[in-house]
């Protein structure tokens, strides 16, 4: 048997020229991705009550329009 007959399907697929590079933690990239999450969180926390209530009002409206009928038909 040839050496490329016992490989199994994923063998063979990752067969390739380069070699393998192995994985490491990327401290940078992820303090970069940190910090974009924590200023959206302090951007996005001042507009929360905001969102929130155009959302209650949003729903509010829909409620009344499907109560009164939206003409419609």
């Amino acid at each position: 048997m040839s050496e490329e007959e016992s490989l199994s399907l994923p063998e063979k697929a990752y067969r390739t020229v380069t070699p393998g590079s192995s994985t490491r933690p990327d401290m940078e990239m992820d303090s970069i991705g940190w910090t974009m999450f924590l200023i959206l969180v302090v951007l996005m926390v001042p507009l929360l009550p905001f969102i929130v209530i155009v959302y209650v009002f949003s729903k509010l409206f829909d409620y009344l329009a499907a109560q009164r009928g939206s003409g419609e038909t």
